[in-house]
């Protein structure tokens, strides 16, 4: 593995022309987003792709998503309908990830055998520039091993997939720390199968009409859906704040993370208290909270459940998932 930092705002063109060998030789570029570091492969080699699976010890049926640096390269690679042109048009670049029917030309290791294909712009001069470099899409879920908290810094990276990446970019923090909302805009109605770093309000209000949740089995074309994610190796437990007697077992200490102050009973002592001043903040924090209670060695993490509003939406989908519910 060979790591390179690098300014976020201007990537040394050096380390992005070097990334783009390997990539174009068929090799792993773990790189940073403004949600949270991809582990990228050229989207349109069908044998790189599936290296990705390997590194990560991901389920060959999780599907994975396609960054492009312009929207126009979606045509491409999908069917793009008038409904997905404006949600381009709107929150591209940024933390929005589009499921359109598949067109031939991608490879069934980024589609999973399915009829659709995921795909986004991100909001980042480090993938832009290594996508623009490459001409091709880069094919990328998160970077760590599969069910894991993903990694929001280089060093999480490295701890839990580093010997199975060629290069690994650093261009610091993730900004937003949650992975991208996923919606299937493939068929009559707007699905959303992920919340993520763009709110349902604020798409709802774009597009002038409801997201459907869907049924479990259309679930299946979006990444993040159908497996225990994002958890740490210690359980994590939910406390709802309007919840002032329940009660917790933890045979150790514990940690505690949220944005109020605890108002519940625990049997053990608090070894790390971490309160954020708001739920951007928490949502930001939740992934390397995680990994840091796990290295101060408490026995579970408490964690509060924010509101489902706006990004609280999809932080409580991350913890309901690290709480395997």
């Amino acid at each position: 593995m060979r790591y390179f930092l690098t300014d976020k705002w201007n990537p040394d063109k050096n380390i992005i022309r070097e990334a783009v060998d390997v990539l174009r030789a068929g090799g792993l570029v773990a790189f940073p987003t403004e949600t949270v570091y991809g582990l990228g492969a050229n989207g349109c080699d069908d044998k790189a792709v599936r290296k990705i699976f390997e590194a990560k010890g991901r389920p060959a049926d999780n599907p994975l998503i396609l960054h492009i640096s312009n929207p126009a390269e979606a045509e491409d690679f999908a069917h793009v309908n008038s409904r997905a042109r404006s949600l381009m048009d709107r929150f591209f670049p940024g933390a929005l990830t589009l499921v359109l029917p598949a067109k031939p030309i991608v490879p069934c290791s980024v589609t999973a055998n399915l009829k659709t294909v995921a795909f986004r712009m991100p909001y980042h001069p480090i993938p832009l520039a290594l996508i623009e470099s490459l001409g091709c899409p880069i094919a990328a879920p998160s970077a760590n091993r599969s069910g894991r908290p993903s990694p929001t810094d280089a060093q999480a990276v490295i701890q839990d997939a580093g010997a199975n990446i060629d290069i690994v970019i650093d261009g610091g923090i993730c900004d937003i720390g949650i992975e991208s909302t996923v919606i299937d805009v493939s068929g009559k109605n707007a699905f959303i199968l992920r919340p993520g770093g763009v709110s349902r309000e604020l798409i709802e209000e774009f597009l002038g009409e409801k997201l459907v949740t869907p049924a479990s089995e259309m679930m299946k074309a979006s990444p993040g859906t159908r497996y225990k994610h994002y958890a740490p190796r210690v359980p994590v437990l939910l406390w709802e704040k309007m919840n002032d007697k329940q009660t917790f077992s933890c045979n150790g200490s514990y940690g505690y993370m949220g944005l109020s102050q605890p108002d519940f009973y625990c049997n053990s002592p608090c070894m790390e208290k971490i309160i954020f001043n708001s739920v951007e903040n928490y949502a930001r924090g939740i992934f390397a909270c995680f990994r840091s209670m796990e290295k101060i060695g408490v026995s579970c993490i408490i964690a509060e459940t924010p509101n489902e509003h706006g990004i609280g939406r999809a932080l409580k989908d991350r913890l309901l998932r690290a709480a395997g519910l």
